[in-house]
């Protein structure tokens, strides 16, 4: 395969670490710098924003996503989902904290999006996760399908918000440079691009707080090894018209979001696009996911109701000795 990269010398190095300063940059900063960061974006796929969100926001964030990586969710206690050995995802992170709609809604964001995107994109996903350490190269470089490719014959435009909630020194967020738009997403083997210099892959290490725009058709990875557990979310941008691979719409992966409405006073007409108010296009009526739940799930449910008989039958033994001996 032959990579049409944009030119080296002209790319960006990205291979640093950004840091948190103590204040938010204000706004008018921001609306100045959006124009730039959009070009770096159509550029080389990927943009490094600036600080985006306050230290306390920041906290509030961590707070609220590590309450749900406390336990694997299962009945009615709440938690994490494991459907891979090496991560942990927490979804739906817009009813956690206030923080993680201020995120999405940034007024940054949204103008490099509406330049890059146009006026019809929606937040469609917003989920996080914590990935395990690991040396495995389980997560290796793709280009992120979610589109029909038989029916969509273009490359329709798709970006993530990656948003990092702890400082990342290993297992960082990679992305060749200009391999955006290229070619329909796919799984991508690593002899595909052993000739890509080191120097035109985007290492994306960063504190806690680090932001990042990238077009999900380019080719990127979780960087390995994963030495420290990393914690980050991810947003999904795009137009909600495109039509979506079966995989995806079987799954009902992109559901209506799931908001808290604590956190939507004072929406925007345009805001309340942007969360997708109103529109039903991919909303499925009593949605049920085919796939049936493995042995184990079956286990520990007949194991949960002789737990509820034992405890219904010891509240029965205990009231019946109340009534007999009068016992108060």
């Amino acid at each position: 395969m032959t990579l049409d990269l944009w030119p080296l010398s002209e790319a960006l190095d990205m291979t640093t670490t950004t840091r948190m300063a103590d204040t938010a940059v204000p706004a008018s900063e921001q609306f100045e710098a959006a124009e730039e960061l959009f070009a770096d974006l159509d550029r080389d796929g990927i943009v490094v924003l600036p600080q985006l969100l306050s230290n306390q926001q920041l906290q509030g964030m961590q707070n609220a996503f590590d309450i749900k990586l406390k336990r694997l969710r299962w009945n009615n206690f709440d938690g994490y989902q494991q459907t891979e050995l090496y991560r942990h995802m927490v979804e739906d992170v817009l009813i956690l904290d206030q923080g993680f709609v201020d995120l999405a809604l940034h007024p940054l964001v949204k103008q490099i999006l509406s330049r890059y995107l146009g006026s019809k994109f929606e937040l469609t996903e917003a989920k996080g996760w914590k990935s395990i350490p690991t040396t495995r190269d389980f997560h290796g470089w793709h280009g992120d399908a979610w589109y029909d490719q038989g029916t969509v014959p273009s490359i329709p435009r798709e970006v993530k918000l990656a948003f990092y909630l702890t400082d990342v020194s290993s297992g960082a967020f990679n992305y060749i440079r200009g391999s955006h738009r290229k070619q329909h997403p796919r799984y991508v083997r690593n002899s595909e691009v052993a000739d890509v210099p080191d120097s035109q892959i985007a290492k994306l290490i960063g504190s806690a707080g680090t932001a990042f725009l990238f077009d999900t058709s380019g080719i990127h990875r979780q960087g390995v090894p994963m030495l420290q557990p990393r914690r980050a979310i991810f947003y999904n941008y795009h137009d909600p018209s495109v039509p979506l691979q079966k995989e995806d719409v079987d799954y009902y992966r992109y559901h209506p979001l799931l908001l808290n409405a604590a956190f939507l006073g004072n929406l925007t007409p345009d805001e309340s696009r942007i969360l997708g108010f109103g529109n039903k296009q991919n909303y499925m009526p009593a949605f049920e996911r085919q796939a049936s739940p493995g042995t184990i799930y079956s286990f520990l449910t007949a194991a949960h109701n002789v737990q509820l008989r034992v405890r219904d039958f010891s509240e029965r033994v205990t009231a019946r000795i109340k009534r007999t001996f009068g016992s108060s």
